[in-house]
């Protein structure tokens, strides 16, 4: 039970016992020596300052420290917990995303704020997201990827904070931003500070659309309002088994309606690229999808105030698509592949293309014409007979109006019968979502060239990029036939079952070729199939310094 005196206690009567000495030096003068020796002893005892030198020194291995654990997110247990799913650690995906050496972070040692329910002695360095810069084929791009080690990648106050500020930075300079999501929606110790941290990232989402490319990659668990900021930017890839995204997850489903669903089949990336139309395309991996996005990046420029980059084509602007004579069939009913239109009409015949498992009826994607980047819209005969409906004409919409955000020249190549006819489209507002294609393209200021292969039938002939709605270069293969509807409908319509094999021959020869459009300057020429690509090729040349000017207002009423 006894306790030993503490050093300042010791130190403390050490020097009242040398005052003491002191003072009855006079009276003893052999004390004198006694209490400067006691003086000297309690001199050497005394704790000795650190250097400014030796303060910096251990300030450094402080700060070597903390980047350490930054680093290290979750902890080792943690990250092979992650590779085992088969997934890649955050600050992997952004070493493997940008180009090696480039990425420079930012915020490394930030961390969260709250002090509820135990969190103040939680110390999570960098906060579940790793934030910053890096390059992708030379080009400025800015980065986050939250680190479902930490917290799950929950985000907080501060996890918004750090990504808020990237992003703030992208629209300043005019570089794309990239987010790599894999978290587990708010952090529920935080309550509202969370939720106001999620308001702020959406802000920037609507502040930066159209200014800058805004491009996900999921690539883990995107639930509840988590969802919203991927669903807002431009487009949205998913990882394969590993990745999900849904609103409710499949127990609130459970609860509310009874229905027993895997979170694979509810929000997987099956589901949101062949059915819900959330996601734009899907790969097998990490790497595949970080390698996708870097190829994606390539096609798309900076900032809506820089073109898209020029690539030296390794290809003739003046090549003959020979293949492409005869390709479509003489029969109007009979199908054929309208990528292989597409892709022998671009530079070395490579299209990237965008939801290919959603509404397969119409195509988009992206291509290259004598170096320059376009965005190509096509109707497929092969699903549908190339009918728009509800979903191609969202689809195509929303694709049209990004191509003309960020001054990307528009292809349209042509084969539309009409708008699929049924209860189905029109209960479902066939009439308000096909007006969003017809809005889109006439609002669309780009360099648009419209090729009309065979059939463009009615109110469909309008929509898809006609010369009615501005179009500069409109053009049609001698197959073509552009008319209110096709021969055998428009027969019977017309002369009530009189003579209909005389009158079917009849209307066709009439307007089951592009003769009568051309009359009307409808289109500019009809050309052979052959000559396709060199055309367009010279009208994307002298287009380029196309300027239109739109009358003022502070925006459209597109029909949402």
């Amino acid at each position: 039970g006894i306790r030993s005196p503490t050093w300042e206690t010791m130190l403390a009567r050490a020097s009242a016992f040398a005052g003491a000495a002191a003072r009855s030096a006079a009276r003893r003068p052999h004390a004198a020596a006694l209490a400067t020796g006691i003086r000297s002893l309690a001199a050497a005892a005394a704790p000795v300052a650190p250097t400014p030198a030796e303060t910096y020194k251990k300030f450094l291995t402080k700060l070597e420290g903390a980047e350490k654990a930054a680093k290290l997110g979750g902890g080792k247990a943690r990250m092979d917990k992650q590779h085992k799913r088969g997934k890649l650690t955050a600050r992997e995906r952004v070493e493997l995303f940008v180009d090696e050496g480039t990425f420079r972070e930012y915020d490394m040692l930030k961390s969260h704020r709250c002090q509820d329910f135990g969190m103040d002695e939680v110390a999570m360095p960098g906060d579940g997201v790793i934030t910053g810069h890096g390059y992708v084929n030379g080009r400025l791009v800015y980065v986050f990827s939250q680190d479902f080690t930490v917290a799950g990648g929950s985000l907080s106050e501060t996890h918004a904070e750090k990504i808020c500020k990237i992003m703030d930075r992208a629209v300043e300079v005019g570089a794309p931003v990239i987010g790599l999501n894999d978290s587990g929606g708010a952090r529920i110790q935080e309550g509202v500070d969370s939720l106001a941290g999620y308001a702020e990232v959406f802000q920037r989402n609507v502040d930066a659309s159209g200014v800058v490319p805004q491009l996900t990659l999921i690539m883990g668990p995107c639930a509840g309002g988590a969802v919203y900021s991927p669903a807002m930017t431009d487009f949205t890839f998913m990882v394969r088994d590993t990745s999900y995204m849904f609103v409710t997850g499949p127990d609130v489903v459970k609860t509310v309606t009874q229905e027993t669903v895997t979170q694979e089949v509810l929000g997987g990336a099956k589901t949101h690229t062949s059915k819900s139309g959330v996601s734009h395309l899907a790969f097998d991996n990490d790497v595949e999808a970080l390698r996708g996005m870097r190829e994606f990046v390539s096609f798309l420029p900076s900032s809506n105030r820089v073109p898209a980059p020029h690539v030296d084509p390794n290809d003739s602007a003046t090549r003959s698509c020979d293949m492409l004579e005869g390709l479509v069939p003489t029969d109007p009913n009979v199908p054929y592949d309208m990528k292989v239109v597409v892709r022998e009409v671009l530079d070395e015949r490579n299209f990237f293309e965008i939801m290919p498992d959603y509404a397969k009826n119409i195509i988009v994607g992206f291509g290259r014409m004598d170096g320059r980047t376009v965005g190509v819209v096509g109707n497929q005969p092969m699903e549908l007979a190339g009918c728009l409906d509800i979903d191609s004409s969202v689809k195509a919409a929303r694709f049209v109006r990004f191509c003309d955000a960020f001054n990307i020249p528009l292809l349209t190549f042509v084969d539309v019968p009409g708008f699929l006819p049924g209860t189905g489209q029109e209960h479902g507002g066939i009439i308000r979502h096909g007006a969003k294609l017809l809005y889109a393209y006439a609002e669309a200021s780009v360099p648009k060239l419209t090729v009309i292969t065979r059939k463009a039938y009615g109110g469909a002939y309008d929509v898809m990029s006609s010369k009615h709605l501005r179009g500069d270069g409109n053009y049609a293969w001698p197959s073509a036939q552009i008319a209110v509807m096709g021969a055998k409908g428009a027969v019977e319509i017309i002369f009530r079952g009189k003579d209909l094999e005389k009158r079917e021959l009849e209307y066709t020869e009439k307007f089951a070729n592009p003769l009568r459009a051309a009359e009307r300057g409808f289109v500019d020429a009809v050309i052979s199939p052959a000559a396709t690509r060199r055309v367009l090729c010279e009208d994307l040349a002298i287009l380029s310094t196309k300027k239109r000017d739109a009358p003022k207002k502070k925006h459209g009423n597109i029909p949402l």
